[in-house]
């Protein structure tokens, strides 16, 4: 099978409403190619337990882990204390941010509705208590507001194309005291809206089924209201943290001097508990780093554990801008694990930022050839803590699967969603291609990087903000 590319923007295409590219799965080891795998490759992945991996899943998504707050700092205890328990030396690095506190109340009352409209909140809102009557504006843009009066009204429209953000500033522009935000899918809609804003107004945000029903009543009623009630959202300084537990070459004589890093964020987005987002890489990432501790190696490598990437990808910002530069030179590839385990998204892509093939793309396709018959899909994101090291020059990919899970930031995001045989899948084919770059006898000259590489904005957030 030739080696194919897809390239797809994660935000782009959910803010589009489209469908995400089908690409062919990984499949399971078959027996016709156990004998490509040599000594090297089973060493690495021969320890890996699955049943470990969903179990610390079951852990981590207990409650949903949203950045700077104590369930993500009890996540952050239980990384430290698991790579410990391994003999790892463990880095917590603190960092703070501007950040945000979630709403203890928020309410939507329509008179003439009738259901639990049950609304959803954007990261960053504010808080107000607005009473007004209803304007249909499409999906926000300038053009919509300019062809309704929105003045003192609540806005009703429609995901996508803008982002929330834009929204709400361009409805806060035209005079809006309000904006209701409803899906262009089905299911409910979580979201943020990257960052503060003075311009802001209440907002809040309602399933694709609701926001249909909203704009039949409003047609049949042109004089419909409306109460947003949102209590209790403040923006402020918070704190996070990054987890660091760092291998070592098992033979200092032998040290090539490079580093691998292979990564997952631990935060979840507000009301999610996070099992395919991401407790999954972060579960995957702890159990490699516990199968390949005692694995004879030249390279160092270092498993990471990001905070507040929902936000921004602020933790793998922090880690990666605080590196001195000779150490930003060591580094020779980032694996990136977010969202690798859900039964109910596609198949495997390995998304580099610009969707050029770089070391960690090859060395992934090279292991997915020797472990399942055929190389894994490639692709093109920019929406996961890959993005900073690929700004730094460094050789970073994404592992996700694609199309996403329907569950995707909901409170249906559990563990009985969980697929044991896509985690070990990742997980074998992860541990396979680090281990041919860093076992002693694999003297590969190093890749040589890019220079610092742009990154438009709005691939710095996750797909939460469209």
């Amino acid at each position: 099978m030739k080696k194919k590319t897809i390239a797809f923007s994660l935000a782009a295409m959910l803010a589009a409403g489209a469908a995400m590219p089908t690409a062919v799965i990984a499949q399971p080891v078959a027996t016709g190619y156990q004998e490509a795998l040599d000594q090297f490759d089973q060493k690495a992945i021969r320890k890996i337990d699955v049943d470990r991996i969903y179990n610390h899943i079951a852990t981590l998504s207990e409650a949903p882990r949203v950045a700077g707050t104590e369930v993500e700092n009890r996540a952050v205890d239980y990384l430290k204390d698991e790579f410990e328990s391994y003999g790892y030396d463990v880095e917590v690095q603190p960092f703070t941010y501007t950040g945000y506190t979630e709403p203890t109340r928020i309410e939507l009352n329509v008179p003439g509705l009738e259901g639990d409209l049950s609304p959803g909140n954007f990261t960053y809102g504010v808080s107000g208590d607005v009473t007004a009557g209803l304007v249909h504006a499409g999906i926000g843009s300038p053009a919509d507001f300019d062809r309704v009066d929105a003045e003192g009204k609540i806005a009703v429209v429609q995901r996508g194309e803008f982002s929330f953000a834009e929204k709400v500033i361009n409805a806060s522009e035209a005079g809006a005291a309000g904006v209701i935000i409803y899906n262009n899918g089905p299911g409910a809609l979580n979201g943020t809206l990257g960052g503060h804003d003075d311009r802001y107004i209440p907002a809040v945000s309602l399933s694709q089924e609701q926001g249909q029903a909203l704009l039949e009543l409003l047609e049949a009623n042109a004089s419909a209201e409306a109460r947003i009630i949102v209590e209790g959202a403040e923006t402020g300084e918070h704190t996070s943290h990054n987890v660091i537990a760092t291998k070592h070459p098992t033979n200092k004589k032998k040290d090539t001097g490079e580093v691998i890093v292979i990564g997952s964020h631990m935060d979840s987005v507000p009301g999610a508990p996070g099992a395919n987002d991401n407790a999954s890489g972060t579960a995957v990432t702890l159990e490699l780093a516990r199968a390949m501790k005692n694995l004879p190696s030249d390279t160092e490598i270092r498993f990471a554990s990001f905070g507040a990437e929902e936000l921004g990808l602020i933790g793998s910002h922090h880690y990666v801008n605080a590196l001195p530069d000779e150490e930003k030179d060591r580094i020779i590839a980032n694996f990136n694990l977010d969202m690798v385990g859900s039964r109910d998204a596609g198949d495997l892509i390995v998304a580099s930022v610009d969707g050029e093939p770089n070391l960690v793309t090859e060395l992934t396709q090279k292991a997915s050839e020797k472990l399942n018959g055929e190389p894994t899909t490639r692709g093109r994101s920019g929406s996961s803590d890959h993005v900073p090291f690929h700004q730094a020059g460094i050789p970073a990919a994404l592992f996700i699967h694609s199309p996403l899970e329907p569950w995707y930031h909901t409170p249906q995001d559990t563990l009985d969603k969980i697929s044991k045989e896509k985690l070990l899948d990742v997980a074998e084919i992860v541990a396979a291609a680090v281990y041919d770059r860093a076992r002693f006898d694999n003297q590969n000259p190093k890749e040589k990087k890019r220079s610092e590489a742009h990154v438009p904005k709005e691939a710095f957030f996750e797909q939460s903000i469209r």
